[in-house]
Formats: structure tokens, sequence, C-alpha cells
């Protein structure tokens, strides 16, 4: 299997920077083909603006959106966003691996979403009209990929436990898990967090890394995330609502997920 890897930490010897090179040590002596796109070594450019399309006219005014569709639909995306596309045509998963910074992602990676993530590509995609609204949310471009985020933190598991003051991984999570990768199509995989990563020794990096290898090795076999299909009946459409059969009295993230 083919495995990308989006890592985004600035330093290459850091706990993520070792974990990194576990992982692809790990997944290349199981057999697998691994592609690491390491964001701050390749000084990815991390704002989507106007020189992201190659044939942009001078002086023109310039649409996020609408550029984006233009350059891709016309071979005119910046090189460098066409590689990163091609790299996650080529892959079958496809993991994110970074540092949980005021809780969410890196800005660079962030800046790999966007610029990457192109209208036609990622978005836009499909039928949309008062009976759909396009091929997103477990459909689109990434259908039959995996995904899988790997995260870091320096904070205690129970911060981030249902009754934690920084709120539960999952729901932090959640505009990564449900919006960056479940809308393209992705599977998602639950993640692998790793706590109070100031207090690693070698025992627990030891550890950490033994649990790392059993969930790589269980990467096709892992029981996605039960996340509603935004096309399979649960929405109402246009208005994108669960129906009202649909986990009756449950609001916020939890709604969106399947307990059947």
């Amino acid at each position: 299997m083919n495995v990308l890897i989006v890592y985004a930490h600035p330093e290459p010897q850091s706990l993520n920077g070792s974990l990194k090179d576990f992982a692809v040590r790990h997944l290349e002596a199981a057999g697998h083909s691994v592609q690491v796109s390491d964001l701050y070594a390749m000084n990815w450019k991390a704002p989507l603006d106007a020189s992201d399309r190659t044939d942009m006219p001078a002086g023109a005014r310039f649409d996020a959106s609408m550029d984006s569709k233009h350059a891709f639909e016309h071979g005119t995306q910046s090189p460098d966003i066409t590689a990163e596309q091609d790299k996650l045509r080529w892959a079958d998963a496809v993991i994110l691996q970074f540092p949980l910074w005021w809780y969410s992602m890196p800005a660079i990676l962030k800046g790999w979403v966007e610029r990457v993530y192109a209208f036609g590509f990622a978005y836009g995609v499909g039928e949309h009209s008062d009976a759909r609204w396009g091929d997103r949310f477990g459909e689109g471009s990434m259908a039959g990929k995996r995904a899988m985020v790997i995260v870091t933190t320096g904070g205690w598991e129970s911060h981030y436990s249902p009754r934690g003051i920084n709120g539960p991984i999952d729901d932090l999570l959640f505009p990564i898990h449900h919006g960056i990768l479940y809308y393209p199509g992705f599977e998602v995989l639950p993640p692998f967090p790793i706590y109070r990563t100031g207090r690693m020794d070698e025992a627990r990096f030891a550890a950490t890394c033994d649990a790392l290898g059993q969930r790589l090795d269980d990467l096709w076999t892992t029981a996605p995330i039960a996340f509603r299909a935004q096309n399979a009946g649960a929405y109402e459409i246009p208005a994108l609502t669960l129906r009202e059969d649909v986990a009756p009295g449950e609001h916020g993230f939890g709604a969106h997920i399947s307990h059947q």
C-alpha cells in the first residue's frame, strides 16, 4: 500500500521527528511505500493567494475559490500544489502528523490544506442542486482512501477528557476529522494522540512506538469513525440538517456520528 505522511514540526530532533522517522521505518519494513511531505523542510508556502494561479492577469481581483477552480481546470496551479495533489492521488492512506498548537494544527499545515484542496479537486465536486449538495462528507475525490491523525500535546490526557478543561480531544479534532478529511471522502480512523510530551522518557517512548506500530499495522483494518454520510438519507437537503428521527435530542458534534 502507498502511505503519505504530511508532517508539520519545525524541529527534526523533536519527539514528532522521532515518531515520524519510526513510522516511516515501520511502514517500509512491512512492505508499504511511503512518501513524506515535511512541510517545514520543504519551506512550504502557507498563504493561499494570487500567486497560486500562474496565469493570473495583472491587476485582477483575487477570488480564492474561483481562481483555484480556474487554475485546477486549466493546469495553471503553482507546481508545489500540483505535486501535493499527485501525492494524494497516489496514496491509499494519508497520515497528518502535528503538534496541537493553540487547539489546532500548525499554520503551515492549515496552509497546506487551503492550497492543495483546490476547487474541483477536494471541493466543488459533483452535482449541486436542491436534491444533492455535491459529492462530499463521505464521498468525493478521496473516497476509498483512509486517513489518520497523529497528534502530540503537552497537556495531560485528563485535560482532554469529556470533562477536561480543554474539551474532549475528539471535539477539538472534529473540524479536522469531519471537515478536512471526511469532507473529501476519506475514511477517517480514530486519532493517535500522545499526551504529556514534556514527560517522555526512553521507556515511555518505546511503549509509544509499540502502540503506534500496532496502529500502523492496523491501518487497513481499524473501523473508521462512523460519521453520517451527507447523501445517504440522514440529512434533509438542501437544509443539510439531520432529519428529526435521526439522533433525536442530540446536538453538537456527536450527533453526526452513528452509534448503531
